[in-house]
């Protein structure tokens, strides 16, 4: 096995989740930062991962102990036999990257593959997860992923992305339990994880190949008969401690039950009762029933008659239970089973009864529950179907996951909410495909596991989920208030805002449907809101008239103008629309409408509101050149976010279009504490989650006040999850990359200059892009005048002068560099450089400390060299600071 990390070693990782230096480490724990460093490679070696960034990963998922498998299903009972086998499949996964253990249903396989990852953990030092795909359907296999790693997806992150994000590329173990029914999402989703996370290993249970190329099979045929023999024998004390038999007749018994492992427990759980010469007696006759059988693998022949004498032994009121129990895909509690099976004391009575005969296996836990083997459900199934109930016990079943998921909403504020949930999911899913259509609780179904799926961060199931209830909905306001929430969660989920622009109309016709002007006029303000503040991702344009009239329409609906008077919600969001459709452009508010819709927004206390109205006059702010005002503005957006409920999808738009901006506008104005804290906080938001979007917006703060080694790493971070993610639009990566170029310029690092360099014109779709690129020349004049190459200084500062737009987020920083460059370099033009970069040093506090530097630098003015070691001090960026210390001693 791994080895264990120590207690200390534990709260440096739990510090390294927190995207502690190990400077801040050190000081937190009062040790030395060379202690922290000893720490930190034990960890690594520990852990078998390549960097900090990766440890960080774990430490945030709660990692577990090295080598610990997590969900791996514990038993009661002993291991029996399989020597050889287990070898064997050790020895696969140090050879093949896919492992497959082959064989029938009952043959063992679950149980052998949970010991082997129970053995492996040396192999593994960084974990993984033991994941039961039986009760999950047709794609939900990266879900079932996901949720046993403990991953969600953030904010436009495929899922897949997300958990290949969490494998890394440490060495992992995923064992995939019972593919067969899902042969081929599991297949591919298998392929994707070796793709990307090249440490993972996968070990796939199965009763058919997956069909992957580098799939390694190993078949797992019955108990030999003294494996068998032994296995019956233990399973038979157990039930009765007292159990002897004839070993003539335990080996007669096993060889009738084909030596597999399932029909042996069942057997052996009636020996108490009969004996092994009654067990015999018995089997003989359905053996004999069986042998004609026609169709099917005959190695499921014993297992079939066990069931079936079983099942017959039961009486009339076990075998309802029994059949009853078959509806659940997976785990149920109580109160699930008493749902579909009548009197609770009854059902618990019959339960226990059940589990006796090892029918039922009790799972215990925070909440007891039970379940049926695979096997045992799908006879239990066909049983219910002879029966003639499923459709009784599959309303039931509905009425009871309509009812548990209502109850699961009420708890959202309870830390266990989300075990409970993920126990009983699968059911909740399964109850809702198998619904027979609209009504009241296949609508309260699907509205509760939209809710409760979004507030779990399955954002694109959420979205299936709020357009099934709007379309089962048993009436129109019903409809529209799903519609609502879903246009929230589309915002998020998926990369399209016409379809918030479209779910936004939809409630708007329901409302008006049903009566509700109120909900029609906020619909419509709304839809106006979004098509003319987040224009770019639609796929159609929407013509100005229209949404002209779209607003008009709320307005009327209203029933007074879209400056607003009555409900002061209504009038805040036909205000705010307004604002930003009276604009100049799309994403570009109305200077003079902007602070009547905040006026408007202040007037509720819906801090939603209150966001987009600040949204509107920042962006005016930014647009007339005000950039510190801007910045401030969205400071007070930052903070309106904790009274924002994270589980609600109304506030997700305003929640991660704010961490957005305020990242940019903090940037755009030097303010770099700001940039970092906004930054951060977007990382450890979930709804944002730490994906290479984020990763990306703390790398320019890091590396621009001086924390360049940091930069790097989160950089190299940044890049690696842009790969698994499959290279999506790489030009907004581009201020990122250059700043990294920046951080490894200033610790002279060539190496490192050249690799970042390289792949700021591969996003920048080439070098010749990088030379008009604002980003790109700052970092190119500050590098020069760090280094002191001033060759083709006159061609740089020419650049620095020309490249940018007016919103261009480093215009200052290029204008500011360039200066300085002028300066250092002695060109002739350089006093009237800095004169005309002296304007962008009011709006943007890193352009006022380096021009104050430049200009110390062409006078020799003292008061100059203060100012610009205060500024560099104000915005932290330590680096800077002591460059101009080291350049004026």
């Amino acid at each position: 096995m791994a080895e264990r990390i120590s207690e200390r070693e534990a709260e440096v990782l739990a510090a390294l989740g927190a995207r502690l230096s190990n400077a801040q480490i050190a000081n937190r724990l009062h040790v030395s930062v060379r202690t922290v460093e000893s720490h930190v490679s034990s960890l690594l070696r520990k852990y078998g991962v390549a960097d900090r960034w990766a440890l960080a990963e774990l430490a945030r998922s709660a990692a577990p102990d090295p080598g610990r498998v997590v969900g791996l299903p514990a038993s009661a009972t002993t291991f029996v036999g399989r020597d050889a086998e287990r070898a064997e499949v050790l020895a696969a996964l140090e050879e093949a990257r896919l492992v497959t253990l082959l064989g029938p249903g009952g043959v063992g396989k679950t149980r052998l593959a949970a010991m082997v990852a129970a053995d492996a953990g040396a192999l593994f030092p960084s974990g993984g997860a033991f994941v039961d795909l039986v009760p999950v359907r047709d794609g939900f296999v990266a879900r079932a992923v996901a949720t046993a790693l403990g991953v969600t997806e953030g904010s436009h992150q495929p899922l897949a992305d997300a958990v290949a994000a969490r494998l890394g590329t440490g060495r992992s173990l995923l064992l995939l339990d019972n593919c067969e029914h899902v042969i081929d999402e599991a297949a591919a989703f298998a392929e994707r994880i070796l793709a990307s996370c090249p440490g993972t290993r996968v070990l796939v249970t199965s009763r058919e190949r997956l069909g992957v190329p580098g799939e390694r099979s190993v078949p797992i045929s019955p108990l030999p008969g003294s494996d068998a023999e032994a296995l019956f024998h233990d399973r038979a004390l157990t039930a009765d401690p007292r159990f002897v038999a004839d070993p003539a007749a335990i080996a007669d018994l096993c060889a009738r039950l084909d030596g597999v492992p399932l029909a042996i427990e069942l057997a052996a759980a009636r020996g108490a009762s009969l004996g092994a010469t009654g067990l015999l007696a018995a089997l003989e006759d359905a053996l004999r029933l069986l042998s004609g059988g026609r169709g099917g693998d005959e190695r499921h022949r014993s297992l079939r008659a066990v069931l079936s004498w079983s099942h017959d032994l039961l009486d009339g009121e076990e075998k309802a239970l029994f059949r009853r129990l078959g509806v659940f895909a997976g785990a149920f509690d109580m109160d699930a089973a008493a749902a579909v099976g009548g009197d609770r004391a009854g059902v618990a009575d019959l339960l226990g009864r059940l589990v006796d005969k090892s029918l039922v296996v009790h799972l215990r836990g925070r909440a007891d529950r039970w379940r049926l083997l695979e096997t045992v459900r799908a006879f239990a199934r066909a049983q219910l179907s002879a029966a003639g109930e499923d459709g009784e016990i599959g309303e039931r079943h509905l009425r009871w996951a309509a009812s548990a998921a209502s109850g699961l909403e009420g708890r959202l504020g309870d830390p266990a909410w989300r075990e409970d949930f993920d126990a009983m999911a699968a059911d909740l899913r399964s109850a809702l495909a198998s619904s027979g259509g609209p009504g009241e609780v296949t609508h309260r179904l699907a509205s509760a596991l939209a809710h409760l799926t979004f507030a779990r961060r399955h954002l694109l199931e959420s979205f299936a989920h709020y357009r099934t209830a709007a379309s089962v909905a048993p009436d129109a306001a019903s409809a529209a208030e799903v519609l609502r929430a879903g246009a929230g969660c589309a915002h998020v989920s998926t990369t399209s805002n016409q379809h918030v622009f479209e779910l936004l109309l939809e409630a708007a016709e329901q409302a008006r449907r049903a009566g509700d002007r109120r909900g029609r006029a906020i619909d419509l303000a709304r839809a106006v809101e979004t098509a003319c503040r987040f224009p770019e991702a639609f796929e159609t344009d929407v013509s100005r008239e229209r949404l002209h009239g779209l607003l008009d329409q709320a307005a009327d609906a209203a029933g007074h103008d879209a400056a607003g008077s009555g409900d002061p919600e209504v009038a805040a969001c036909l205000a705010v629309a307004r604002a930003w459709l009276d604009g100049p452009g799309r994403g570009a508010p109305d200077a003079e409408s902007a602070p009547r819709a905040l006026a408007a927004a202040r007037a509720t206390a819906d801090p939603v509101l209150i966001s987009s109205g600040l949204c509107a006059a920042a962006t005016t702010a930014l647009l007339a050149g005000r950039l510190r005002e801007a910045n401030r503005i969205t400071r007070e957006r930052l903070e309106l976010l904790p009274s924002m409920d994270r589980d609600d999808p109304y506030c997700a738009p305003e929640i991660c279009n704010t961490y957005g901006r305020a990242c940019i506008y903090a940037i755009m104005a030097g303010d770099l504490p700001g940039g970092m804290a906004a930054a951060r906080a977007g990382m450890d938001d979930d709804l944002l989650s730490d994906t290479h979007i984020t990763a990306s917006r703390l790398v320019q703060p890091l590396a621009l006040t001086g924390r360049f080694r940091d930069a790097i790493e989160h950089a190299e971070r940044m890049w690696d999850q842009w790969e698994r993610a499959g290279r999506p639009a790489p030009r907004w990566m581009l201020p990122a990359v250059c700043t990294t170029v920046l951080a490894s310029g200033m610790l002279g690092e060539p190496e490192s200059v050249a690799l970042w360099r390289s792949r700021a014109a591969e996003v920048a779709g080439g070098a010749g892009t990088l030379a008009t690129d604002a980003v790109a020349v700052f970092v190119d004049a500050r590098l020069a005048v760090h280094d002191g190459r001033f060759g083709d200084a006159e061609t740089l500062v020419g650049r620095a002068f020309a490249a940018g737009t007016p919103l261009d987020p480093y215009l200052a920083y290029a204008r500011a560099a360039g200066a300085e460059l002028a300066v250092a370099a002695g060109l002739p033009e350089a006093a009237d450089r800095l004169a005309s970069a002296t304007p962008f040093g009011q709006e943007n506090g890193w352009a006022a400390a380096c021009l104050a530097r430049a200009r110390w630098r062409l006078h020799g003015d003292r008061e100059e060299l203060d100012r610009a070691l205060e500024g560099w001090e104000r915005i932290d960026a330590q680096a800077e600071r002591a460059c101009t210390q080291a350049s004026s001693s």
